[in-house]
């Protein structure tokens, strides 16, 4: 049975020692650190409020989990939008995160010269075991400043789906929680695309 909760408040601070200060990368001088070979796929990270962030290495339930994501939704996704897996999204200001997957609208090729913005980003996916409480936390946050209007965690570990909708003030106002058995409504810019039983998009 689906339930609907309250969303977590923001991300807890990590205090330095006093007189400390983190100098906070911008999306400009990220993509330029990426343009001069200073940062390359290699080195696997993701700017996360300024910060380089490493990601995760992928355990094999992850991996099937984002391939079964991505492949449900680039089958249900109409003419006019995409889906992406693991790519990067531009934030401007000090984020530009690679979500699991995402839709994005348009065509691949309208983004030759630059990542999607979350103004063509109505829905994100992380896939989440380890990452559970980063993603539910710090990302929420993220893309709940950016409005993106829909952002799911395929939670691995309590083997749920997290539907994370209305941003409103740099967070999600409304959770929905479902389990294994039932079923999400694919809801891409206000309309319903498919239904999916929560089962399939889990290892």
């Amino acid at each position: 049975m689906s339930t609907t909760l309250a969303v977590p408040g923001s991300p807890p601070q990590h205090p330095l020692g006093a007189g400390a200060t983190l100098y906070r990368l911008s999306t400009e001088q990220y993509e330029a650190m990426a343009r001069g070979g200073i940062l390359t796929e290699r080195d696997r990270v993701e700017l996360i409020q300024g910060l380089l962030v490493t990601k995760m290495t992928r355990n094999p339930p992850h991996t099937v989990s984002v391939r079964a994501v991505f492949d449900i939704f680039s089958r249900l996704v109409r003419p006019g939008y995409f889906s992406t897996k693991e790519d990067p999204i531009r934030i401007p200001g000090h984020s530009e995160p690679e979500p699991d997957v995402a839709v994005v609208r348009g065509e691949s090729r309208d983004y030759k010269e630059r990542h999607p913005e979350p103004s063509e980003i109505p829905l994100v996916v992380e896939v989440s075991d380890s990452t559970l409480e980063f993603d539910r936390t710090t990302k929420q946050a993220i893309y709940a400043s950016a409005r993106i209007a829909v952002y799911w965690i395929v939670n691995l570990i309590d083997r749920c789906l997290e539907v994370y909708s209305e941003p409103k003030g740099g967070r999600y106002r409304k959770l929905t929680v479902l389990e294994e058995s039932e079923t999400v409504a694919v809801v891409i810019d206000g309309s319903e695309i498919g239904q999916v039983l929560v089962a399939d998009l889990l290892p």
